[in-house]
């Protein structure tokens, strides 16, 4: 997938582009239509792509959360499995993910980062503000893939879904 959605990479920067010009409220709508489309498919257990490559950033709510439901401290969970990147934030000190299991299902799901919650980030407000990381994610979603590959139908007058 990696190699095709590099292929359209300049595809996808100009939907962005097309996008960005549109109203906010009319990006997120197409946004939030394309992304419940895409996932009513797409199941992210079938891929885990996101959990084998991609290191989200950890906020200290999140460290707070997972120490808490591994029953460790702070510290020993931050000395266990974090590093601070070259931005100063907090990520995974390796990946894939050490919570990732072999049936792709997450040991902390319930506790996971709010970079995995909210991954891939196309059903959030604002969507404007984050297309260059949505176009980056379609190296990585098969769902961000699809919606690109779906957007043009919609910025070339496909009516509203009632969904």
């Amino acid at each position: 997938m990696v190699s095709r959605a590099q292929s359209k990479k300049r595809d996808f920067q100009q939907i962005a582009s097309r996008v960005r010009k549109l109203k906010p409220q009319r990006a997120d709508e197409i946004f939030r239509t394309l992304h419940h489309e895409a996932f009513e498919h797409i199941q992210c257990l079938d891929c885990a792509q996101c959990c084998r490559g991609l290191g989200p950033r950890l906020l200290k709510t999140d460290i707070e959360r997972l120490s808490a439901t591994l029953k460790m401290k702070s510290s020993a969970f931050e000395a266990a499995y974090l590093r601070v990147d070259e931005d100063g934030d907090y990520v995974f000190r390796s990946m894939p993910c050490p919570f990732l299991m072999d049936d792709n299902h997450c040991m902390v799901y319930t506790s996971r980062p709010k970079a995995c919650r909210e991954y891939p980030h196309t059903d959030q407000k604002n969507i404007r503000s984050i297309l260059s990381t949505c176009v980056k994610n379609t190296e990585t979603c098969p769902a961000v893939f699809e919606i690109f590959e779906k957007l043009p139908q919609f910025l070339n007058g496909k009516p509203s879904s009632n969904k």
